[in-house]
């Protein structure tokens, strides 16, 4: 579709069950109708060349990343500034330095996104503010918090 940008892309299953599974994403969100032209044009370019996905069959999947998109690139991060983001690490909080003891030495952790800068990602925890490196970075996902109207009787 016209305008729309590779979000992510991941290879799962082996031998014949492989699906290459490609997410693409635009401003303005993305329809059925981006998902199908993106899918015609990629699978004549990769029909063109059977090379570039080595290993034989696959089936091919072109669809947005949805609300629980998983975030990956400095870019992913700077579109869902001072959302609140559940955040798993390869490594402990306090293993990164830089912490004081009053934070739980965990990997996983829930916390409002403040900035991104230099291939960091910062955040506010308790009284403090975290800077965590992009590279320590497994899983990361805005937590969606649906407020429930109260009803008037």
């Amino acid at each position: 579709g016209a305008g729309c940008e590779l979000y992510d892309l991941e290879i799962i299953g082996t031998g014949n069950a492989r699906v290459l599974r490609v997410f693409v994403d635009k401003v303005e969100g993305v329809g059925i109708e981006d998902c199908s032209k993106v899918a015609k044009g990629l699978n004549e370019f990769l029909d063109a060349d059977e090379n570039l996905i080595p290993g034989g069959e696959y089936t091919l999947e072109v669809s947005s990343p949805g609300l629980e998109r998983h975030l990956k690139t400095e870019n992913h991060f700077k579109k869902v500034l001072n959302k609140k983001l559940a955040i798993q690490l390869s490594k402990n909080l306090g293993a990164l330095g830089a912490i004081n003891l009053t934070i739980q030495p965990t990997k996983k952790f829930e916390a409002e996104l403040l900035g991104v800068e230099e291939s960091h990602i910062v955040f506010q925890i308790k009284d403090e503010k975290v800077k965590i490196p992009l590279n320590v970075v497994e899983k990361a996902k805005v937590v969606f918090e649906f407020k429930q109207q109260s009803k008037k009787r």
